[in-house]
């Protein structure tokens, strides 16, 4: 794992340069470029089968390539973000640690999670407090709280 005093490798320089690079307006204007020059060239070739490989492969080709660089992005984009809330929950005082690296957590338990924060959700604004601080971990007194009232 890099951390700031870590040097990048090569190819972290290159995919992060590309990414940015592919994102630009400038990236947008080659490719328009290329196809309008390739629609140009259509009639010089009588619009043969090399022609319209030609366009085809160049554009799988890079198409392919580029999958795997949003990817990269959006692993990075993603990793950043977790810890970044990581450290909100760690430093929140009442906030429940389980839910550090919640996204390591099981279909099931991130659905059981789910529905406690709805429940939490829909109890305060009952009670009029609906600006209160609240845990995920108060869940199981709130319904036993709702049970005896019912």
């Amino acid at each position: 794992m890099n951390n700031p005093t870590t040097p990048k490798t090569w190819s972290t320089l290159f995919a992060e340069l590309v990414t940015a690079w592919s994102g630009s307006h400038q990236a947008f204007n080659v490719a328009l470029g290329i196809v309008v020059i390739w629609l140009m060239l259509g009639p010089f070739t009588g619009f043969s089968d090399t022609w319209q490989l030609t366009i085809n492969t160049g554009t799988s080709v890079i198409t392919f390539l580029m999958v795997f660089l949003i990817q990269r992005t959006q692993n990075h984009d993603t990793r950043a973000i977790q810890l970044k809330l990581n450290e909100l929950i760690a430093s929140a005082e009442g906030a429940s640690n389980r839910l550090i690296n919640a996204e390591d957590l099981d279909d099931e338990t991130m659905y059981n999670l789910y529905h406690r924060f709805q429940t939490l959700a829909g109890t305060f604004p009952k009670e009029g407090q609906s600006n209160r601080a609240a845990s995920v971990e108060e869940i199981p007194q709130i319904e036993e709280e709702e049970e005896r009232l019912l």
